[in-house]
């Protein structure tokens, strides 16, 4: 069989996204309504999403046509450059070739706007004239306020605590896109107050800021909600980056025999990885895919495989995915965006079927990592981006003590010019490596819903 070429335009951008449902050996887990606990209908969903996206949320159609007014917005920055470094390559004084795929060329400065500006289109199509939204890092929040003035719509971002304190200049670009950020938890929403009337002084956790968003959305006709991560549309709007990833490798004349994504909620690995997992699934051509997440939210490695609600306050579908239950909140570390209690279902289900592996890093090495690809590659990578460079360096070493030639791809997801405080704190030595206690994952774990 002919291996399926994902299809590009003249100017090398994808007109359709894949689909990596399609090529599933079995399906994954279907969302289930809490109150019946069926598998939802598109009827459930309707009071948040717009009916198109819902469509792709349960479609296994192979490829899914990308808007022409999508991809018009896309070509301000995509392709996205592809590079090789050969200067870290040196460093590590290693056989392997790493590549990455640099997604920190967006003008938010990440691959977000990937789904941000998709989302807010279908939105706009159906009437909707505002987006509530959660954000951990900012990185999400400011795609989707960007996207949300480019099609002009308003846009209300409930920020995680920690992080509404810990990066004020990410929160000055997303007011400077036009949404108003209020930090999460907040007395805005009767979500906000419950946790608030129990923990004051709560640093907040993206399940606890996707609750408020949520619950603004379902009060409001005109609001719909959007998700930056973990529902199979969002994730389906990333494969544009391993689309181009697969087109620019044989550019190179080479192909990735090891693949290194970060995860937090799912949505970046996903973006370089699916559209090789596919060719995997299909028997065209295999590669190791490991997914690399912080060890102060170890949701893959340390999680369980459980249906469990998306948010703290139970506002929520139920979804099979690996959580460290709904109730967590992570201690304040700079793990950026990683910070979610649940992993996507798509790549739960990857992992429980084999298809990929699973690894964590704590926050010393990830940042290590980070300082050493930016005085051998000259970009500061993002807290996020630098547990996937932190992956790659472990696989580089591998490869040197193996004295074995690996090809080695990863995504830099994007840019830390707003996470300098974190640097800061690192090259003061103010960062300590940190597991989440496995006693405090055996408690919020024990809250998982009786199914």
């Amino acid at each position: 069989m002919d291996p399926i070429k994902y299809n590009l335009s003249e100017d090398r951008i994808p007109t359709h996204w894949y689909n990596v449902q399609s090529d599933l050996k079995q399906p994954a887990a279907p969302v289930l309504h809490p109150g019946t606990m069926q598998p939802v209908t598109p009827d459930d969903l309707a009071p948040l999403f717009p009916m198109a996206l819902i469509m792709q949320e349960v479609s296994t159609d192979r490829e899914i046509e990308i808007p022409e007014e999508v991809r018009d917005i896309l070509r301000q920055w995509r392709p996205t450059p592809m590079f090789r470094a050969r200067r870290l390559e040196k460093a590590l004084d290693t056989p392997a070739r790493i590549y990455y795929k640099y997604e920190g060329v967006s003008p938010a400065g990440s691959h977000k706007p990937n789904t941000a500006v998709a989302q807010a289109y279908y939105n706009k199509e159906e009437g909707i004239t505002q987006l509530s939204t959660e954000t951990g890092a900012g990185q999400w929040g400011s795609a989707l306020s960007m996207a949300c003035a480019f099609f002009g719509m308003q846009c209300k971002v409930f920020m995680v605590r920690v992080s509404y304190d810990q990066k004020p200049y990410r929160r000055g670009l997303i007011e400077s896109f036009g949404a108003t950020v209020t930090p999460s938890p907040s007395d805005q929403t009767a979500s906000g107050r419950a946790i608030l009337a129990e923990h004051p002084d709560s640093t907040g956790s993206l399940g606890i800021a996707i609750s408020e968003a949520v619950e603004v959305a379902a009060q409001d006709p005109k609001t719909n909600y959007a998700l930056g991560s973990v529902l199979n549309h969002v994730l389906l709007h990333q494969t544009v980056i391993g689309i181009e990833s697969i087109d620019q490798m044989e550019l190179a004349e080479d192909y990735p025999d090891i693949i290194v994504g970060c995860t937090g909620g799912g949505s970046n690995f996903a973006g370089i990885a699916f559209p090789f997992i596919g060719k995997k699934l299909r028997g065209e051509r295999d590669c190791r895919v490991v997914a690399i997440e912080p060890a102060a939210c170890p949701s893959l490695t340390k999680g369980r495989f459980a249906y469990d609600f998306g948010d703290t306050a139970h506002l929520t579908p139920l979804v099979k995915m690996h959580t460290l239950g709904s109730t967590f909140v992570p201690p304040g570390f700079h793990a950026g965006g990683l910070r979610y209690h649940g992993m996507a279902p798509l790549v739960s289900h990857l992992l429980d079927t084999g298809a990929i592996e699973a690894t964590s890093v704590d926050q010393t090495e990830t940042f290590a990592a980070g300082v050493q690809f930016a005085r051998t590659e000259g970009i500061l990578p993002a807290p996020e981006a630098n547990h996937a460079v932190a992956g790659a360096i472990r696989e580089a070493l591998k490869c040197k003590a193996e004295g074995t030639s690996k090809s080695i791809l990863f995504n830099l997801c994007g840019h830390g010019h707003f996470d300098l405080q974190a640097y800061m704190d690192y090259n003061a030595g103010k960062l300590v490596a940190y597991e989440y206690p496995e006693e405090e994952i055996a408690m919020a774990l024990s809250g998982l819903p009786p199914i």
